[in-house]
């Protein structure tokens, strides 16, 4: 009989919270922002903290460089017989400069089991709580070889993790991946996703002059960058809907299989939580099977910026030299970001020639799986952890590392998320909580014994 009961592990957790809450401090306090250059020390310094945190649990780990920031490694070995899995997150985070923050976004403020800070959800929370699952299966003797691989680069789109992959593939050989990096639908409702969309960002920019001019003197004559810029996205997509309206977008888009829309219908979704957890105002249906199939199986074009002109207090009535539109689209299966973009440009040019559009950060869409041996896995994980089965849905958001491990690891890939949405992705004010914590190490440590079940009846 296991020894790695459900209270067993509830114990487990309880005796390491405050171990838990220590490392997340130091962590946390680490402020790697990947996209900032004047944190390179710090996402350096990130990737050594996590090694030494895997080397105190007994684990072998080193930090691997690549082209850009590098990679954290570790490894538990049980045998050589015995099948690997690989536990990827990331420990990079988003810059923290909104005024919203309450609280100073790289100190962890803990109040009543919640942990806030930049990173807490976003990825270093998760990171810690597979490492305490992975301990507790470990210390139980389960043989499975447990690899850990926490990236530095995930939020700006990982443009050297293939590199590097390819670079230490030697070490980082695995059976399985499963990704600590994916956000459940609601708390107490688990969810996993059987895919993410992809994403292509670009820019849009215009000059037509060689600086701001006096409206009165060339005010009908003198072109707008601005108005040009805004006329052209209202041709490119409904304000309203969000219909994207360039021909061809759709039209490779995989359709959406009657098991995949059972699975979005009993994965518990409601508008008014999605609502509440997001703090939308407004939206743009409240018809819940439209929701879903907007924000996990179609694709989008979103305009996130539009920088030109004048913009201090009043009015400077002058006719802007240039403008700029940052834009992105989220791509779903069977899309490809290189013939998405190529479909804009050719759709812009033929309205604004002179218009140029520069490609920024590409990441591809995944299509993964929701049944078999390792699906079944993740699923009586959720159940041990949480006393629910999950529902295998989508993910809106993209992870650029799901892929590349896929294509150089040739691994299959699979998810056991633990992130809400009030936990607060991206936004002010991020926060983690203990009771996703404490459901996940035992959760994690569950999934290795199925795992190596699985291995063992082959």
């Amino acid at each position: 009989m296991s020894s790695l009961t459900r209270e067993s592990l509830t114990q487990f957790a309880d005796q390491h919270r405050q171990a838990f809450e220590d490392h997340l401090r130091t962590l946390v306090e680490i402020p790697s922002i990947s996209s900032a250059p004047d944190r390179k020390d710090d996402c350096r310094r990130v990737a050594e903290a996590g090694a030494d945190l895997i080397r105190r649990y007994g684990g072998q780990a080193e930090v691997l460089d690549t082209a850009g920031h590098p990679l954290c490694h570790g490894h538990f070995f049980h045998s050589e017989a015995a099948p690997t899995v690989t536990i990827y997150n990331h420990l990079d985070v988003q810059p923290a400069n909104e005024p919203e923050w309450r609280t100073e976004p790289f100190k962890l403020l803990i109040e009543d089991g919640r942990y806030r800070g930049r990173g807490t959800t976003d990825d270093k929370g998760p990171a810690l709580t597979a490492l305490l699952g992975a301990v507790a299966a470990h210390r139980a003797g389960v043989p499975i070889n447990i690899k850990f691989l926490w990236e530095t680069e995930e939020e700006i789109g990982s443009p050297n993790f293939k590199a590097g992959l390819e670079q230490h593939q030697a070490k980082l050989t695995t059976d399985t991946v499963v990704v600590s990096d994916t956000i459940w639908i609601t708390r107490g409702k688990p969810s996993t996703p059987a895919g993410l969309r992809g994403l292509q960002g670009f820019t849009i920019s215009l000059e037509t002059a060689a600086h701001d001019l006096h409206s009165g003197l060339v005010g009908g004559a003198a072109r707008n960058p601005l108005t040009e810029l805004a006329w052209l996205i209202g041709k490119m997509v409904k304000g309203r809907t969000g219909e994207v309206k360039i021909p061809g977008f759709y039209e490779q888009v995989a359709p959406l299989k009657k098991s995949e829309a059972k699975d979005f219908k009993k994965s518990g979704f409601s508008v008014e939580t999605f609502r509440k957890d997001h703090e939308l105002t407004t939206i743009r249906t409240n018809n819940p099977e439209k929701i879903m199939k907007a924000i996990w199986a179609r694709p989008t074009l979103e305009v996130h910026g539009i920088v030109g002109g004048y913009t201090g207090p009043g009015i400077k009535s002058a006719v802007p030299a240039r403008a700029e539109a940052k834009l992105s689209c989220r791509l779903v299966p069977n899309m490809s970001a290189e013939e998405t973009l190529e479909l804009i440009t050719r759709f812009v040019h033929a309205r604004i020639p002179d218009a140029v559009i520069k490609p920024e950060s590409a990441l591809a869409p995944y299509k993964g799986r929701g049944d078999g041996p390792y699906a079944e896995a993740i699923k009586d994980a959720y159940e041990f952890g949480f006393g629910e089965r999950p529902a295998f849905t989508r993910e809106g958001g993209s992870i650029g590392a799901v892929p590349t491990m896929e294509q150089v690891l040739g691994a299959e890939v699979y998810f056991l998320g633990l992130s809400l949405p009030e936990h607060g992705y991206h936004a002010p004010n991020e926060n983690y909580d203990w009771e996703q914590a404490s459901g996940g190490i035992p959760a994690f440590a569950h999934y290795f014994e199925q795992i190596a079940a699985v291995e063992r009846s082959r």
